[in-house]
């Protein structure tokens, strides 16, 4: 079987490719193409058939294609689809104006709220009320529902969501509603809270199931073009979507909850790196995935990678279990800017077209990788492998107005706006690591992405990381995040308030690990699942605290341990994040969730022979470093590199797919995998 694992950037669309199961890592394929804009979806199919031509597999051959993509995540960004319309409980009509009355910069005098997803004469409160036990108070009027539907479709709103009080502890509401909307209103599109996430916070889960009903369309639309281009080219081939918690759904279930695959891309990433922390025997890894347009950072601890149900998208919370990615707006494309005689870089980015002045297709604005060229990092040479050019004296002209007005010149400039993005990450990674209790110099920073291996050594050195491993494919890895990626499914019942017994809990676990099973069978074909796995999670707080952690049960489910040994796990990880706990607390359970695990074949980690030679250098060149140039630092191609050879920095290694730079102060060396591992001497 071919699998291709694809990932849409700002800038390139990456391709990772696995031939089948005879073959292992090392074997990985890859493909880079430029973003398709403004229809992705024809890079991803161009990019399968150049694959399909390329490994000469038969057009009837078996081929699975999982996509990531950044489709649904730009339009709520943009938030370039039509108006919405949300249907709530009377009384909540300002649900998503009052929001949970927190700004998120307290100390900006000039601050302001985001403007609600949905404007508030688009909200229509309608008479009826489930309380919070899920007894019913008031019937539903559904005349007054149907009238309100009505003013909706009048004013041209075709989507709507519907979220009721307290429908996550009874959707009967919810439930009928759609089922009159659907039924009278058959060209509505129209989703209630309880069939996307039936977890408590109205106004979280009324964001849920607007986002999901808001790019529901563009993604069918989406992925039914690149779906019909599979059946028809391609008939044995299968479209997978990688989802924000790091495993895969079908594509037919990513057309019903695209909300799924709203951090779909950063999530691979953390996935891939769990797969190969796993070859290389590391279970404590930082995550730094730096593409054109952003940085992600994810954290992978005790060898599973973090999860939260915190994450934002745009200006909404995505209060659902997902990958822990933190993202900053730093890439290779980020656009270098003075506001006011202060330099600042980014969030804004040249993308793929223009892009980087140096790349001599109509950008004029600086960007840091004019900066990485102007500072000698990059090739002169281009890009891929010379396809895409790079022109040094454009970049420089590009940078000259930034170090006219810093009163320098461009390569302090360029030096500069790169010092500038480095702090912007450290800004973010330092308070991330902080609220997971962990410290840099405990983990090994794992770098990807078209820029990563470029900037990830520099942050390293900043942030007092001694150890690095740049994966042998590190421009398309979050694509091969999508060839290990499992299907994977949560479920969650909210319990709060509940009086709970022991069998209360290992009942309802038991009822959620059942509802993944069916979601399995109902999204795999034979033999696909290796192996299943439940994880048994409990969001847990002491009953005085407004804010839950979340627990990993699994041991104590698995070994049949009672409420002491639930309870005794939570004091454990309090103490472990804020250095304290109180055993004589009351402990309060708000949800329990079980995570269901399809495990499917995974390339195998065989281990490459080294050929003992010792390549000498494509070239030497000076590099910019620290405020100086650093004379005849060697440049060696990474293919020339067998297992164990070692080096040591300052030096430059290239593929045709990325560039990684060995700061001053560490050593480099080749793994028995092929992956790279930068050392601090």
């Amino acid at each position: 079987m071919l699998r291709i694992g694809v990932d849409i950037g700002g800038t390139f669309t990456d391709f990772a490719v696995w031939k089948d199961e005879g073959h292992g890592y090392v074997d990985i394929g890859s493909h880079k193409a430029p973003t398709s804009r403004p229809n992705f979806a024809d890079a991803v199919k161009q990019g399968v058939q150049d694959l399909v031509a390329r490994y000469g597999v038969a057009k009837d051959s078996p081929i699975l294609v999982v996509h990531g993509t950044t489709v649904s995540t730009n339009a709520v960004i943009e938030r370039s689809e039509p108006p919405i319309a949300l249907i709530t409980t009377k009384g909540f009509r300002d649900i998503l104006g009052i929001a949970r009355l927190r700004l998120d910069k307290p100390v900006d005098l000039f601050n302001r709220r985001s403007i609600p997803l949905v404007a508030r004469e688009n909200v229509f409160a309608i008479t009826g009320r489930i309380l919070a036990d899920g007894s019913e108070d008031m019937h539903l009027d559904e005349a007054e529902l149907l009238d309100a539907v009505e003013t909706a479709v009048a004013r041209g709103l075709s989507t709507m969501g519907v979220c009721f009080l307290n429908a996550h502890r009874n959707p009967a509401h919810e439930r009928r509603a759609v089922a009159l909307i659907r039924e009278r209103f058959p060209d509505v599109e129209v989703m209630a809270s309880h069939e996307v996430w039936p977890q408590q916070s109205e106004y979280e889960r009324a964001m849920l199931t607007l986002l999901n009903v808001y790019v529901k369309r563009l993604m069918q639309g989406y992925l039914q073009d690149i779906d019909d281009f599979l059946v028809e080219t391609y008939p044995n081939a299968k479209l997978y979507i990688t989802k924000s918690n790091g495993g895969i759904m079908s594509a037919a279930e990513a057309r019903e909850l695209p909300i799924h695959t709203l951090l779909s891309g950063p999530a691979a990433g953390v996935t891939a790196a769990h797969t190969l922390g796993r070859y290389l025997g590391l279970d404590r890894i930082l995550t730094f995935d730096m593409g054109g347009t952003s940085a992600d950072v994810s954290l992978i601890d005790g060898g599973r990678p973090m999860i939260t149900a915190q994450a934002e998208v745009g200006d909404f919370p995505l209060m659902m279990p997902v990958t822990a990615v933190e993202a900053i707006g730093a890439g290779g494309g980020s656009i270098v800017w003075l506001d006011g005689g202060v330099l600042k870089v980014g969030p804004r980015s040249a993308g793929s077209l223009p892009g980087p002045a140096c790349y001599g297709l109509g950008g004029t604005a600086p960007t840091l990788s004019d900066a990485y060229l102007i500072a000698n990092y990059l090739s002169p040479k281009g890009l891929l492998g010379g396809r895409v050019a790079l022109d040094r004296a454009l970049a420089e002209k590009a940078f000259a107005p930034i170090a006219e007005a810093l009163g320098t010149d461009v390569v302090a400039a360029a030096e500069s706006a790169i010092d500038v993005a480095t702090s912007n990450m450290l800004a973010k990674i330092s308070p991330f690591l902080a609220r997971l209790g962990v410290g840099a110099s405990d983990l090994t920073l794992m770098i990807f992405g078209g820029a990563g291996g470029v900037h990830g050594p520099i942050l390293a050195s900043e942030i007092n990381i001694g150890r690095m491993v740049v994966p042998r494919l590190p421009s398309v890895f979050c694509a091969f995040g999508g060839l290990v990626s499992d299907l994977m499914h949560d479920a969650v019942r909210t319990v709060q308030g509940q009086p709970l017994t022991e069998a209360d809990i290992f009942d309802i676990f038991a009822t959620l690990a059942a509802e993944g099973r069916d979601w399995l069978k109902r999204q795999s074909h034979e033999g696909q699942v290796k192996e299943t796995e439940f994880i048994h999670l409990a969001d847990m707080r002491y009953a005085a605290q407004s804010f839950t952690l979340s627990i990993d049960l699994s041991t104590v489910v698995a070994a049949r341990g009672g409420l002491d040994a639930m309870v005794a796990a939570f004091h454990a990880e309090h103490a472990r994040l804020f250095g304290h706990a109180n055993p004589d607390a009351p402990v309060s359970i708000d949800t329990l969730r079980v995570r269901t695990i399809g495990r499917q074949a995974k390339p195998g980690a065989v281990a490459l022979a080294g050929s003992g030679l010792k390549p000498e250098p494509l070239e030497h060149r000076r590099i910019r470093s620290g405020g100086r140039w650093l004379e005849d630092v060697p440049v060696y191609a990474w293919r020339d590199l067998s297992p164990h050879w070692a080096g040591a920095g300052p030096a430059i290694i290239q593929q045709d797919l990325a560039t990684i730079l060995v700061p001053p102060g560490y050593g480099a060396r080749v793994g028995a995998l092929g992956d790279l591992e930068l050392v601090k001497d």
